[in-house]
């Protein structure tokens, strides 16, 4: 009997143990950093993008957003989507619950506060594309899969060049 009972006490700490190592193997497996966005701090996009002319892609997310966190597995995990945000863009990631106060359009308030009053946003999820001055060019909202997202990201760029001229 007790060599049955320190059998299953070994098989019971192996199970643990190696479905924690196949999760932790599992995530690397899926977050590498070729295949995920480098999303950035808010204010220093904002200073590498004065530098070197690139635009700011900000994504506006909540912890209770469901196609915020859908989109997180699928659209931001597309090859193309990751590739263009992380080469052509300084990609942010804001929590618009948050009371960091960060700049918009010229004006130092929270994130809440930049979302309502200076963005003039209703939904989530929320984008703002934000020119290297500073200054919000546009905005947009609503759940977008992998080839929405990269539709919307070619657009951006074929402005590029109208948008930063002015």
């Amino acid at each position: 009997m007790k060599p049955f009972v320190i059998l299953l006490i070994a098989l019971g700490l192996f199970g643990m143990f190696s479905s924690v190592w196949a999760k932790d193997g599992l995530k690397k497996a899926v977050t590498t950093t070729r295949d995920s966005v480098h999303w950035e701090e808010y204010s220093e996009a904002l200073e590498k993008a004065k530098s070197d002319q690139k635009m700011i892609f900000v994504d506006i997310v909540a912890d209770w957003c469901i196609p915020c966190r859908e989109m997180e597995k699928t659209t931001y995990r597309d090859k193309q989507v990751v590739e263009t945000l992380n080469k052509r863009f300084h990609p942010v990631r804001l929590d618009q619950a948050s009371e960091d106060t960060i700049q918009c359009d010229a004006k130092r308030l929270p994130v809440n506060r930049c979302f309502f009053n200076v963005w003039n946003l209703q939904a989530l999820p929320s984008y703002v594309l934000i020119a290297p001055k500073g200054l919000s060019i546009l905005t947009y909202s609503n759940g977008l899969d992998a080839d929405q997202m990269n539709l919307l990201l070619m657009q951006f760029l074929s402005k590029e060049k109208e948008w930063l001229a002015q």
